[in-house]
């Protein structure tokens, strides 16, 4: 199930983060986590499957789309189909926006999708 981020949140937050190339860096993580605590228009969200937070996707909101900028899932639990489980779940929590992919998830997204007609996604 996909929960809002709150600060209390934020090293599970930096974690899942980590996992995405771009984000090895903790001055980096560190930016991009105050870009989602400062930010009005981007969202982020983690995954809970049982008591844990396994999965995190970020996403920058407009009017009627929603483009992911961060897409992870903790490596132990990658290949059971979180990360298009999140992506749907997404979609239906906003049905009236259209979720695309940035450059940096189009990769991510399309493996998790394998077809891009799923969930209503447009990369």
């Amino acid at each position: 199930m996909l929960n809002r981020y709150k600060k209390t949140y934020e090293k599970i937050a930096m974690g899942l983060l980590s996992f995405m190339p771009d984000e090895k860096d903790l001055k980096v993580l560190q930016q991009t986590i105050q870009k989602y605590d400062t930010e009005q228009d981007w969202e982020l969200y983690l995954y809970k499957l049982d008591a844990d937070y396994i999965g995190l996707i970020g996403v920058e909101r407009f009017d009627t789309e929603l483009i992911v900028r961060h897409i992870s899932v903790d490596p132990s639990h990658r290949g059971e189909g979180i990360g298009t489980t999140m992506v749907q779940e997404l979609a239906e929590q906003n049905p009236t926006c259209r979720v695309s992919a940035c450059q940096l998830t189009k990769p991510f997204i399309e493996k998790c999708l394998h077809t891009k007609e799923e969930a209503d996604i447009h990369i």
